[in-house]
């Protein structure tokens, strides 16, 4: 049974990942924006200090003591801001301090805090393939070079390097997984996959005439998120720290994606969606990782398929609308 401690508890990757690590009997402390949640040794001593105080993953203090107080084998930092949602956020200065903070400051905190109370203790960064700015190859590898234009790519790839100098100079067990598109029944609404299938849901009850969309032949590299959890897991558990591309290697269309969702409710797309391209704009170059390094070193093997993962959001979406397929 290990001890893992969970930062960003309450996001896709973190709810599927507590799912998994409670299945497994591990100990588990997360920390969310929600406040924390517990699971197994030790649950009842921590929801008493933890309940009515959330901890702050800024707060170099309070992550020390949470650390301190639950010796944490592993760490998940998941924790992402998401600033492309948050249409109040105007100026380009607070989307950096903001993304900053998430994305290195607690990352660092946590750093130091298993620097001097948890030495032997394994942490994984979950960065993004938005690092990897406009890259134009095939397929993208640990060796390719970081080149991100945006704030949460230079965010995230700030962290990257944070737990590359803790890994260099202190020892310490500070793995990184380039985390390509993945999506499960948990995505937030604003996510292009919910997008769809709760359309596709709504054309299917009546209540909506047609999905609009953009362009239906930009190519994305999609994976089921609960196998990147699973990845993570395989991750901590090798002998050495590394960097990893986590991927499905496989290239789909957005039209691929729609045509699967109205195959679910027995739809046909192409009475239904609307291409809304717009012309002359300039498509930015996939981005395709390659996850053959993760698969050598530790064995991963995707288990749901493109399709299987479309027909789970589908369905979900369904169920909790009273539609039964």
């Amino acid at each position: 049974m290990k001890r893992a401690l969970i930062v960003g508890c309450h996001g896709q990757d973190g709810r599927l990942l507590f799912e998994q690590l409670k299945a497994n009997g591990d100990a588990i402390y997360g920390i969310g924006r929600n406040g924390c949640v517990v699971h197994g040794e030790w649950s009842e001593k921590l929801e008493n200090q933890t309940a009515s105080r959330p901890v702050d993953i800024l707060d170099y203090k309070q992550v020390e003591d949470a650390f301190r107080m639950f010796q944490p084998d592993q760490v998940y930092y998941l924790a992402a801001y998401h600033h492309a949602a948050d249409s109040q956020l105007k100026q380009t200065i607070e989307l950096f301090q903001k993304s900053y903070e998430i994305h290195v400051q607690g990352l660092l905190n946590c750093l130091e805090a298993i620097l001097s109370h948890s030495s032997d203790c394994r942490l994984f960064y979950a960065d993004s393939s938005h690092t990897f700015g406009n890259v134009e190859l095939e397929r993208i590898t640990e060796s390719t070079p970081l080149d991100p234009i945006c704030v949460y790519g230079i965010t995230k790839t700030t962290g990257v390097q944070s737990c590359r100098f803790y890994r260099k100079q202190h020892g310490i067990f500070a793995s990184v997984g380039f985390l390509f598109n993945h999506e499960s029944i948990y995505r937030r609404a604003d996510f292009l996959s919910q997008k769809i299938a709760r359309a596709v849901v709504a054309i299917k009850l009546g209540l909506e005439t047609e999905l609009k969309l953009g362009d239906l032949s930009a190519v994305v590299d999609w994976s089921f998120a609960g196998d990147f959890t699973n990845a993570m897991q395989r991750i901590l558990s090798l002998k050495a720290p590394h960097d990893f591309i986590v991927a499905s290697g496989v290239p789909r269309t957005v039209r691929d994606f729609v045509e699967v969702a109205f195959q679910v409710v027995g739809l046909d797309y192409r009475s239904y969606v609307v291409e809304t391209k717009m012309p002359g704009l300039r498509r930015r170059p996939p981005l395709i990782g390659d996850p053959t390094f993760l698969k050598s070193s530790s064995g991963w093997e995707p288990s749901v398929s493109f399709q299987q993962m479309i027909d789970e959001i589908v369905r979900h979406d369904a169920s909790r609308r009273g539609l039964s397929l």
